[in-house]
């Protein structure tokens, strides 16, 4: 419990030793330190004054939220940090999706160690201006389960925040854990005293998912966290004509493949169709998706990307989707968010400005 941070022992939803109802709310019932919380003297956390200072390097600041998992949220955290860097911009990607923590992989960093220095932690550097960091890079084996209650997890993200020495950054990406628990409460009061720009919401298009989203609006606006805007993923599924398999179905159910001779066909009969894109829908978008719910709330929208095999497969790979032209339908789309955010909220290169 020294320098108020949350012991690892306490409640779930411990209010913090410095909480003016340490020891009285309801969640302290039956915690072991509840009497000790209740008589402790109060006062500010002397760790987001390091917190402050550790992050006074930093320009800017983008949480990236879902309010519920398989979203992609990992995957758009991975791709805007390599899209960033790829502009000469100092970037930073922090990783506090401590239960699932799959950022080293999406940039190819499984098996990498942290390092520290007089400085402190140092990112693990996919490039020299793309320093990651993540608890993925603590656990002996990756397949070990992150077993922490909410304090343990929030005093490693405070640890993550005043112990990684990132140098001056122009971007910090946090990759969050889907929802709005300890973990989003915690890194929003960590650094506000050292500003957040904002959060990117990512949704996909069914009422399933946008329910959810609504309520990270909602946190995002209880908190006094700026919406960047809500980028609808896995947007239909679209891909070249001439990537997908062919399967004839007999009255039994059994498949057989057609695809062969399916292309030889166009390529005989109708060679000017091989170039055509398919795009079919595979969440229900009938109720207008996220640009209508961003419209009945009032946050801005960002776009639409759709799902593209080659992202998926270039996340796995644990590599860039913009530098080669494998991602042909998913890479616009993403690029076409990126600058758009950057003239929304007139983040340029240095050399551009």
């Amino acid at each position: 419990m020294d320098n108020g941070e949350i012991p690892e022992n306490a409640n779930e939803h411990c209010p913090g030793p410095q909480s003016e109802s340490a020891g009285k709310s309801d969640a302290c019932e039956g915690c072991p330190n509840q009497e000790v919380c209740a008589t402790a003297p109060k006062g500010p956390d002397p760790d987001l004054v390091a917190i402050a200072e550790r992050l006074a390097t930093v320009k800017h600041k983008i949480l990236v939220l879902s309010g519920k998992g398989g979203v992609g949220k990992s995957t758009f955290s991975a791709q805007i940090s390599y899209a960033l860097a790829a502009m000469d911009f100092q970037v930073g990607l922090l990783d506090i999706d401590i239960c699932g923590p799959s950022i080293p992989k999406m940039l190819g960093l499984e098996g990498q160690d942290i390092h520290q220095s007089n400085l402190g932690w140092s990112p693990v550097y996919v490039e020299s201006n793309l320093g990651v960091m993540s608890i993925g890079f603590m656990l002996p084996d990756p397949d070990d389960a992150v077993i922490w209650r909410g304090p343990r997890k929030n005093g490693l993200i405070k640890q993550f925040l005043k112990d990684v020495y990132w140098g001056e950054l122009d971007f910090l990406v946090v990759d969050a854990p889907p929802g709005t628990s300890d973990e989003h409460i915690s890194i929003v009061q960590f650094l506000q005293a050292t500003g957040i720009d904002g959060a990117i919401i990512v949704t996909t298009p069914q009422q399933v998912s946008l329910i959810d989203v609504r309520k990270e609006v909602s946190f995002c606006k209880k908190v006094g966290v700026p919406i960047l805007g809500v980028v609808e993923n896995m947007s239909g599924l679209c891909q070249p004509l001439t990537d997908f398999r062919f399967m004839k179905m007999s009255e039994t159910g059994e498949h057989t493949d057609v695809t062969e001779a399916f292309i030889e066909f166009l390529k005989t009969k109708a060679p000017e169709r091989l170039d055509l894109i398919a795009f079919t829908e595979i969440f229900d978008s009938s109720g207008g998706g996220a640009a209508k719910m961003c419209r009945e709330m009032n946050v801005p929208f960002l776009g639409k990307v759709p799902m593209d095999p080659q992202l998926c497969k270039a996340s796995e790979e644990g590599r860039s989707c913009f530098t080669d032209q494998k991602c042909g339908v998913s890479a616009p789309a993403l690029r076409s968010i990126i600058e758009k955010l950057l003239q929304a909220n007139q983040w340029r290169p240095a050399m551009e400005q």
